[in-house]
């Protein structure tokens, strides 16, 4: 039987766009999801400057860093070698390597309900069993294993993130909020997740997925980009470093494409406003709606307005990976996670 001191707990929300881990010690690591099969065909001048790391799992070898990654928007992601190899890249970069961890991460709520609201086992069992395979660093490091694997809904991780208070030697639970019917809005990479939460129970007539989200954004700006250049191909780096700073650099020049930037959003956003209003309605019976996930920070100003009892989480991009982590750590059983 494995120590339980020996053990590290971790909240690992492995989403489209971004990885990130939560840790008991409050630290929190964030990544790109930015992987492509094959060598990096990069050699190092100074080690200390590595920006691309390589790993290997059933194998196939992988680059993860500052590649240009391969889409990750596939049906398969969550259960494939790429997704491992950049989960495992996480948790070096938090210090993790050779250690043996506890996990808990998500799928999008359509990924875990049926729509009778029934769990979707073997779906359920194949990402358990994912991220429990063999990563093998290349360059020596000792891998992170995980030992113990629990997936629960993504939006609903961000309620227990809500729910759950920590204080100096353990948790306690917001009686106040936990009493309210509370409906979580969690705008994603691939996925914007909606979750209502009454009287401890998950209403599946007002939860489910809309497949959009910021990769979309990303994605109509690439295309933008090629259609005004006249370009084949862009990397997805250049996509990345485009969105974020509203302009593109190209043959050494710099270009605004803002009004191409705010346009994509726009679509985006009127996407996830009217399947918003399609699942929550005008939220008149709620008495909080939160939203959370990467796309809220992006979207802040955009979506400020859409109720009166609206919230926008602490850090909203890691709600669901602190509510993994605790999740894990306080309502797990512990002859689960043991």
């Amino acid at each position: 039987m494995t120590d339980a001191s020996s053990i590290t707990p971790v909240g690992l929300d492995d989403g489209y766009a971004y990885t990130k881990v939560a840790l008991p010690n409050g630290r929190l690591i964030v990544i790109p999801s930015r992987a492509r099969v094959g060598r990096s065909g990069v050699t190092w001048i100074h080690q200390g400057q590595q920006r691309i790391f390589e790993y290997e799992t059933e194998g196939t070898r992988y680059s993860v860093g500052a590649v240009d990654g391969e889409p990750t928007h596939f049906e398969g992601y969550p259960f494939s070698g790429m997704n491992r190899v950049i989960v495992q890249h996480v948790l070096q970069q938090a210090g993790l390597g050779g250690q043996s961890l506890h996990a808990v991460s998500g799928l999008p709520v359509s990924a875990f309900y049926l729509q009778d609201g029934n769990q979707r086992h073997k779906t359920l069992e194949k990402k358990r069993m994912s991220l429990k395979q063999s990563v093998q660093p290349i360059d020596g490091r000792l891998p992170a294993g995980i030992a113990f694997h629990e997936v629960i809904p993504e939006a609903l991780a961000a309620w227990y993130d809500d729910v759950i208070v920590e204080q100096k030697g353990g948790a306690a639970l917001d009686e106040d909020r936990l009493a309210v019917p509370t409906a979580i809005v969690d705008i994603g990479g691939r996925t914007t997740d909606f979750v209502v939460v009454k009287d401890q129970g998950v209403i599946h007539g007002s939860s489910g997925s809309l497949q959009c989200g910021m990769l979309d954004v990303k994605q109509q700006v690439a295309n933008g980009i090629q259609e005004r250049f006249d370009l084949e191909t862009l990397g997805e780096q250049l996509v990345t470093r485009a969105v974020e700073k509203q302009i593109v650099r190209l043959h050494g020049k710099d270009y605004d494409i803002a009004p191409l930037v705010k346009s994509a959003k726009q679509q985006v956003v009127e996407r996830i406003h009217a399947e918003t209003r399609r699942q929550l309605g005008l939220g008149v019976e709620l008495d909080r709606i939160l939203f959370v996930g990467g796309g809220t920070v992006a979207l802040a100003e955009d979506i400020a307005n859409w109720f009166p009892n609206q919230v926008i989480a602490e850090h909203p991009a890691f709600a669901n990976a602190r509510g993994m982590l605790k999740y894990l750590r306080y309502v797990c059983e512990a002859s689960d996670a043991a």
